[in-house]
């Protein structure tokens, strides 16, 4: 049986608002991925640990609440210190070109901004992470 890619879509933060991230898990799951979603309101230990438990290969953040700066640089330090760095991480939802900058400098594969392509994010979740051999 193929490896399918696993991939964890969380929405950290006090954020309410989960319909891109429904859209994506469902673009990522018709593509032919395994898709765990946490659901609301995720802390980056909840997201880290689910990550950890459930074997993903990638996890997928969106982010509307302007929380970014502190929500993602503690989930990629927590990934570090689970010696999870081999997960791809992506950030989607209203991130400003300047914080996406300082995000990808902490390990961050890329930023997704409202309007994104569902193709393009597919494509490069497919090309960027690694399989199990």
């Amino acid at each position: 049986m193929e490896n399918r890619i696993r991939v964890l879509v969380a929405k950290p933060g006090l954020d309410g608002h989960d319909r891109g991230a429904k859209v994506i898990a469902r673009a990522l799951r018709d593509a032919g991925m395994e898709v765990i979603y946490t659901g609301l309101r995720q802390t980056p230990e909840m997201i880290v640990n689910a990550a950890l438990q459930e074997d993903v290969q990638a996890i997928g953040l969106s982010i509307l609440s302007g929380a970014h700066n502190a929500i993602v640089p503690r989930v990629m330090e927590l990934l570090r210190e689970k010696r999870m760095t081999d997960v791809l991480v992506i950030v989607g939802g209203t991130i400003p070109d300047q914080d996406a900058e300082k995000l990808k400098a902490l390990g961050v594969a890329a930023i997704y901004q409202p309007g994104a392509s569902l193709e393009e994010i597919i494509g490069f979740i497919r090309s960027s992470v690694k399989q199990p051999a």
